[in-house]
């Protein structure tokens, strides 16, 4: 956030690069959670419309667009927007996307 606020277009690139990564890299978190919930035993009965598993990947998705549709875009050309707007855009996405990520642990291991 610093490099939007100082205008570090050098900076706000690298890092928009480097979350890009990790955005896609967390996809592996997903192939691997389908792989180990078609290992489950049958008695869980687990599948894509089991309400925590649902709730849980829409959650990932949300998370995933905002980062990939809010942050990135914002980081990569900060000239679009206003200095307060940017800020802000940065500031409130991430945070939006930590609560998402926060709820999709506890669907994890509660299992409601």
């Amino acid at each position: 956030m610093r490099a939007l606020r100082t205008g570090d277009t050098a900076r706000a690139t690298a890092s928009a690069k480097s979350l890009g990564r990790l955005t896609y890299l967390s996809l592996l978190v997903i192939v691997t959670g389908f792989g180990v919930m078609g290992m489950a035993d049958p008695k869980y009965d687990l599948s894509i419309t089991t309400p925590w598993v649902l709730g849980s990947l829409i959650l990932y998705v949300i998370a995933v667009a905002l980062t990939l549709g809010i942050v990135i875009p914002t980081y990569l050309h900060p000239e679009r927007r206003e200095p307060k707007q940017r800020y802000t855009r940065v500031a409130v996405s991430p945070g939006i996307t930590a609560i998402c990520l926060v709820a999709i642990v506890v669907l994890m291991v509660w299992k409601p």
